[in-house]
């Protein structure tokens, strides 16, 4: 699933990224791809029109999208409605979703910018990604990625299991949000100013990840209900 999500993404996606981006509209062609492989309907039964793929396999393909188009990745990442009395696990549900798109989003950021230091960019007569202390920063936010992705992974197995998963979502979208706008903000300053022109990726992945952070329940909302099930695990 990861790899033909990440084929397809790079392929078919990287290339509109721009100038879908400046014209401020999505491709049809891309929506209709989209549709092809299965990505808008992942969870759905095959006889209905979907992949009839698990939950799991959904943040995979959510978190590929994400590395190379964050914009893209948001059309995928709408829940496989089962009616109003369902709305509040759709919701935790959703934040997952959320949390993996910005996993795959700090992702895409990181490569971006580490191609580019250790094979471009370079002061004081060699490479910067050769330097001690930019190192250190690029293993920092490789790690903090890693960690954000093993919390989404972790609760999207809670959620198939059938177990508890609420306090988990919460956990991972929270610092999936926190970790693409830390990683996200690193790149474009690693990058100098080919950070900032809109040539590249790093500019648009920086302004997306902010969103990680507001919708599907801001970062205070996840600290207060993670707030809450903690304080009822341990209140005794």
């Amino acid at each position: 699933m990861a790899e033909s999500v990440a084929k397809f993404s790079q392929e078919q996606i990287g290339p509109k990224v721009r100038e879908m981006d400046e014209a401020e509209t999505m491709d049809p062609a891309i929506v209709e791809q989209l549709f092809e492989q299965g990505l808008m309907g992942v969870e759905i039964p095959e006889e209905y029109g979907g992949a009839g793929m698990n939950f799991t396999s959904a943040i995979v393909g959510i978190e590929e999208l994400a590395g190379v188009d964050p914009s893209v990745s948001v059309m995928c990442d709408v829940p496989n409605a089962l009616g109003y009395k369902y709305a509040i696990n759709l919701l935790n549900e959703g934040r997952i979703g959320i949390a993996a798109q910005m996993t795959g989003l700090a992702l895409g950021a990181w490569e971006n910018a580490a191609k580019y230091i250790w094979n471009d960019r370079r002061q004081f007569g060699q490479l910067i990604g050769e330097f001690q202390g930019m190192q250190h920063q690029v293993a920092q936010a490789y790690t903090e990625i890693a960690a954000a992705r093993a919390l989404v992974y972790n609760a999207a197995r809670k959620k198939e299991a059938g177990q508890d998963f609420v306090q988990d979502a919460a956990m991972a979208k929270l610092y999936a949000s926190q970790v693409a706008g830390r990683v996200a903000g690193s790149a474009v300053e690693w990058m100098g100013g080919m950070g900032f022109v809109r040539e590249g990726i790093a500019e648009k992945m920086f302004r997306d990840s902010k969103i990680g952070a507001i919708y599907e329940g801001t970062s205070n909302i996840q600290l207060q209900t993670i707030a809450k099930m903690l304080q009822k695990q341990y209140t005794q």
